[in-house]
């Protein structure tokens, strides 16, 4: 998975009058869990732009006055009308420890359904997986070319050594389903192969 570096410096006041001064100065407040204590820094929001406004999945190197740390976002807290970011909390990365996070899905090949005017439906953008930080991926590819008219993707058609998805086996990620004009179609070719044989119109 591609990384992303982030360069911070340690908070030594974690109050909220020193996270509204961070704030006002164009910094976010964020916290790095999952060693051996907590590690709270900040760092100018400009440098989440390539890990929040986007649809794909990074891990994060996070450097901090000489100190290194891999990680994942965690969770983030964005203002509800301004759509600034407020906080964000990381989750430190071990090679020998499995992580969970969620990767986009990728659709590939071409459905025989959606040539003969089908719509394709992709019902889960995003999939949990659980895997060894090295083997975490960038995205998980669904191939739709047997996909025919009608038929659903479930999520044990994409299963992987490299890492564990978190979902129930029913979990349907595509599908192509009869259009509005393919059901037409049928419906017409129905009648016509029920009247009656040498029938004429008026």
């Amino acid at each position: 998975m591609k990384s992303i570096t982030i360069k911070g410096s340690e908070r030594e006041s974690v109050g909220k009058v020193a996270t509204k001064a961070l704030r006002n100065a164009g910094a976010v407040p964020c916290v790095l869990y999952g060693g051996n204590q907590p590690v709270h820094f900040s760092a100018d929001e400009r440098a989440f732009k390539s890990l929040v406004y986007t649809p794909n999945a990074h891990t994060v190197v996070i450097e901090l006055e000489g100190k290194s740390f891999n990680a994942v976002l965690q969770d983030i807290q964005v203002h509800p009308v301004s759509d600034k970011i407020l906080h964000i909390d990381f989750f430190q990365l071990f090679d020998d420890k499995e992580i969970t996070m969620e990767v986009p899905v990728k659709i590939t090949g071409v459905s025989p359904g959606v040539l003969l005017g089908g719509d394709l439906r992709l019902n889960t953008r995003r999939l949990k997986v659980k895997a060894l930080p090295k083997n975490l991926p960038d995205f998980i590819e669904a191939n739709i070319s047997e996909l025919q008219m009608g038929n659903k993707l479930y999520v044990t058609k994409l299963v992987s050594n490299n890492f564990k998805l978190l979902h129930p086996d029913n979990t349907v990620v595509a599908q192509v389903r009869i259009s509005r004009a393919a059901m037409k179609a049928a419906q017409e070719a129905a009648k016509a192969a029920k009247a009656p044989a040498g029938k004429k119109k008026k």
